[in-house]
């Protein structure tokens, strides 16, 4: 059974659709929930946690329904919300003690298993300050520990890495690997930012509009995409591309170098015999499959 499952989920505000006919199945060890602000990942997220009911459709998290295991769902499964929801006054060892109790732990293990998790995310000498001196980046390992304090199969993030500056984004996204590739904790990663998630993620679901327009493991996801040659000559480009549009070929220029479609053996000789007919010297002939950032922007981009 996956860990995350969606069939068929709907969720409209008013006369806006939040989520439309969802339907995936998410379980590799760190996946990435992907798109643009309003796509419609918090309300996903939310609906899986049981915060929110869906109008149609049922979600499944951990062989869980999330409609009416709710309870057992947060005992099992760990949150880092994306807004500024921490109290100031209490510390941050009194605050995630405060967490874990209420997740079912005992005093003592609450306040050794908060120990441990501040230790991991870096606040074991600031764990006595009010949580209202901290830093924007420490308050937000403060929300990553107190998902973990439990310790959940799987925590669910959402915009970890939001107003972080860039020492403190990469801390933040070493931390979200570890949890997945050294402390064997599922992860789902929401971002609207995919140099993140092609970074700390095995999978992506890529949302749209409220749709599922992408979901895959992204090394099948780049090896689906169409295959193409990377050319650049000296000489006359344009009767270079001449030659090869009579050839069969659509040369697209791509800033000092022209990309054509395919990567077999029968467009390198395109290639060769339309250098040879025009005089120009080949200076490059490379494979140019796009990124996974290519392919992830575009799943993203309007249709």
């Amino acid at each position: 059974m996956a860990a995350i499952r969606a069939e068929g989920v709907s969720k409209r505000y008013g006369t806006v659709e939040a989520l439309r006919d969802v339907t995936v199945a998410v379980d590799e060890t760190a996946t990435g929930l992907l798109g643009a602000n309003g796509a419609g990942k918090s309300t996903l997220m939310r609906a899986l946690l049981g915060l929110v009911r869906p109008d149609a459709g049922s979600l499944g998290i951990l062989g869980l329904d999330a409609a009416h295991d709710g309870d057992a769902i947060r005992r099992r499964v760990g949150y880092m919300p994306e807004g500024h929801c921490l109290p100031r006054e209490p510390s941050a060892h009194a605050f995630v003690v405060h967490l874990a109790e209420l997740r079912g732990l005992p005093r003592r293990a609450a306040v050794l298993r908060a120990s441990e998790v501040l230790f991991q995310v870096g606040l074991e000498e600031e764990r006595s300050r009010p949580i209202g001196t901290f830093s924007t980046g420490m308050r937000q390992r403060v929300k990553l520990a107190q998902a973990l304090v439990h310790g959940p199969e799987l925590v669910v993030l959402d915009e970890p890495t939001a107003g972080l500056d860039p020492a403190g984004r990469e801390e933040m996204l070493r931390l979200v690997r570890r949890l997945s590739a050294e402390l064997g904790i599922r992860v789902l990663f929401s971002s609207h930012v995919l140099e993140d998630v092609a970074r700390t993620c095995d999978a992506v679901v890529v949302l749209r509009d409220g749709e599922v327009v992408t979901a895959g493991r992204l090394d099948a996801l780049q090896g689906a995409s169409t295959a193409a040659t990377a050319v650049r000559v000296s000489g006359d480009a344009a009767a270079f591309c001449s030659a090869l549009e009579r050839r069969g070929l659509e040369p697209v220029a791509a800033g000092d170098r022209y990309v054509v479609q395919g990567a077999d053996a029968a467009v390198f000789d395109a290639i060769r015999d339309a250098a040879a007919e025009s005089g120009a010297g080949l200076r490059l002939l490379a494979p140019a499959s796009p990124t996974i950032e290519d392919i992830l922007v575009g799943a993203m981009e309007e249709a």
